[in-house]
């Protein structure tokens, strides 16, 4: 059984920093590019970051050179390292794979960006 299970969100201030975590399980990690997704209040779901099999990331515009994204394949598990955050970030934040042709998604956790 296929598993996504998200955490380390939670409120800080702007310009602080938050690192999530997903932890897979049910399929072989290493062989699969990992996605961090996010959905803010009132709007639609929107890429975050990606990381390929072999470790090579992109971003969306919005947070590059902010985020970090980094699989750990001994753990079963990427992180999404977010720097410098902004109100704007505030958002339920997803992890997410596609295996087969079929979209995995954890259950999200929730970031909140605010004084």
């Amino acid at each position: 059984q296929v598993q996504l299970v998200e955490s380390g969100g939670g409120l800080v201030q702007p310009g602080g920093s938050l690192r999530l975590s997903c932890t897979v399980s049910g399929f072989t990690f290493s062989l699969y590019t990992m996605n961090w997704y996010r959905r803010a209040p009132g709007k639609e779901r929107e890429f975050v970051a990606t990381v390929s099999t072999g470790g090579s990331a992109n971003y969306a515009d919005s947070v590059k050179g902010r985020f970090t994204i980094i699989r750990d394949n001994i753990k079963n598990t990427v992180y999404l390292q977010m720097n410098s955050l902004k109100a704007e970030d505030t958002a339920m934040y997803y992890c997410n794979t596609v295996r087969r042709n079929y979209n995995y998604w954890g259950q999200g956790t929730q970031v909140t960006v605010s004084s």
